[in-house]
Formats: C-alpha cells, sequence, structure tokens
C-alpha cells in the first residue's frame, strides 16, 4: 500500500521523500512493538492492518492541499499509534491469559515478521491449578469438564488424560489412568458408590509434557429409599374355622349358585309352555281347516 502511494507521486523528488518517510516509519513500528513484547498473534495484527488500512484509503480520497510531505507524515505516524493502541490490549490480557499451568504458542515476531513459539508460564509457577466438588446421585451420571479457553492456543495437539483414585489429592500418590481423549470433558454413567474419589484431568502433548492439572472431587450419594405401606399378614387360622369374610363369601357364593339354577329351570318351564301353547294353535288350525273343506262339498 505504501510502495503504491509512493510511486503515485508526480516527480521522483518526492518519491524519495516519501520513501524516506515510510522507512522512518518502519522503525517507529519497530520501536512500537519492541517495547511491548516484540510479539503479536495473528488476530490482533489483522485488526490493527484492517484499521490503518481504512485510515489511508480514507487520507488517499481526502483533498489534498498541496502539502503531501507533511500528511504522509501524519497518516503514516497515525499508523503507529493504531498498532500501539491493539498491542496495549493484547499483550497485557491476551497474549499469555493463563492464571495457571504452562502456555506455548504460536505468535509473529514483529520484528522479523516470522512466526515462533512464546512461552507464558504460570504465574504462579504451579501446574495444578482447579480442584472442583462434584456431587452425584447413586446409578445417575457426573461430568467432569477440564477445558479453560486457553488451552485452544497450544501448539500441537495436547490430549486429555482423565485418571482415578481414591482419597483426598494431597494424599494420593497413584492414579489409575481411565481415558486420554481430546475432549475437554468425560461422563462418568450409572454410578456406583464404591465409584466416588478423587479423579484428576491432565492436559499432556504426545512427548507426555504437562501444561495443566486440574482435580475433581466426586461425593456419590445413596438413593433414597422409597416409602412403602408394609403388607399386612394375617394369622392362619385353625384347620376347619372359617374367619366371619369366608363363611360370607361361602354363603354369597351357594345364594347365586341357588339363584342361577332357579333361574335355568325356570326358563327350561317357560319355553316348554311355549312350545306346547304353539302346537295347541298349529292343531286348531288343522281342525278348522277340516271343517271348512267338509262344508264347502
Amino acid at each position: 500500500m505504501h510502495e503504491d502511494f509512493i510511486l503515485s507521486a508526480s516527480s521522483v523528488d518526492e518519491q524519495i521523500t516519501l520513501q524516506m518517510i515510510a522507512d522512518q516509519a518502519y522503525v517507529s513500528y519497530r520501536e512500537t512493538s519492541r517495547s511491548r513484547k516484540g510479539v503479536i498473534d495473528p488476530t490482533t495484527l489483522y485488526r490493527a492492518k484492517t484499521e490503518y488500512e481504512s485510515e489511508f484509503h480514507r487520507f488517499l480520497n481526502g483533498p489534498h492541499v498541496g502539502l503531501l510531505k507533511y500528511e504522509a507524515i501524519e497518516i503514516m505516524d497515525k499508523g503507529s499509534h493504531i498498532l500501539e493502541k491493539h498491542l496495549e490490549a493484547f499483550i497485557p490480557k491476551e497474549l499469555c491469559p493463563n492464571k495457571c499451568g504452562l502456555l506455548n504458542r504460536r505468535v509473529m515476531d514483529c520484528i522479523s515478521c516470522k512466526y515462533k513459539t512464546y512461552i507464558c508460564p504460570a504465574p504462579s509457577g504451579q501446574l495444578d491449578c482447579d480442584v472442583h466438588l462434584v456431587q452425584a446421585e447413586e446409578e445417575g451420571q457426573a461430568v467432569l469438564n477440564c477445558f479453560l479457553p486457553w488451552h485452544r492456543f497450544l501448539l500441537g495437539r495436547p490430549e486429555y488424560h482423565y485418571s482415578r483414585a481414591i482419597g483426598e489429592p494431597d494424599a494420593i500418590k497413584d492414579f489409575q489412568l481411565l481415558v486420554v481423549t481430546q475432549d475437554a470433558s468425560i461422563v462418568l454413567n450409572q454410578l456406583h458408590l464404591d465409584e466416588q474419589g478423587t479423579y484428576r484431568c491432565s492436559l499432556q502433548d504426545e512427548n507426555g509434557a504437562v501444561y495443566y492439572r486440574a482435580s475433581f472431587l466426586l461425593t456419590v450419594e445413596p438413593l433414597r429409599l422409597q416409602t412403602r405401606q408394609p403388607f399386612v399378614t394375617l394369622p392362619p387360622l385353625a384347620h376347619g374355622v372359617y374367619s366371619p369374610t369366608e363363611t360370607r363369601l361361602v354363603v354369597l357364593i351357594v345364594v347365586v349358585t341357588t339363584l342361577s339354577l332357579a333361574a335355568s329351570v325356570g326358563f327350561i318351564v317357560l319355553l316348554r309352555m311355549m312350545i306346547n301353547r304353539q302346537k295347541e294353535v298349529k292343531d286348531l288350525r288343522i281342525k278348522r281347516n277340516g271343517k271348512h273343506r267338509k262344508a264347502t262339498v
């Protein structure tokens, strides 16, 4: 962008002057970055670059009063202030966001414009960071989440190593490895009482270097017993002796059986009478028909 601007000058003398101004601007940019760690990440560089390009294009399209030299000094000096603003936001808060653990990340060297590894040691110098209290019920589940936002800046493909031991973290020496995964969290299902204890998450690279550790104190509560109504067991009756309830039941069965038999007999008698009645009516019709034929003859 600067080169195109310099070549657009109307004379060779102006081009030489503008090139000297640009060279001095680059010195200013280096000093600004060197006083602030001398590194920058791609995201911050893109923000600074985009803002400066916008300001520079506004300068090119604006009116000029013939003092191109001073206007060029002003706009390129503004580029230094833009870079300073973005570095002051990035360096103290975003360059080393790890409050605990070790972070090695990929950044750009502002002097050489080449990428390099920048190491952010923990302020406390410890890799054992967080201790989380986790409670769950028997036959339920528990989620162990080991992720922190700065983990995504780590170089390579580190993995989360989950292990388990019985007892408090300070008194434990041997942990039993459970799973190695690139996922930051795991889920423990169908928990039993004997699964409570201390779980540890260790973020490591392929060579075994540890960047971060966290502990989870898991407590498994037993299932609550459901209140049930007790069954009432009647005492056994002596042989040949019946309870009042059984006596009533026997009487009811006898009555129902008797009524059923009586109804069946009544129905049979009624059906028999109907059949006999129909037979008498039929015989009477036959006699009447015979008398009518004799009278006709």
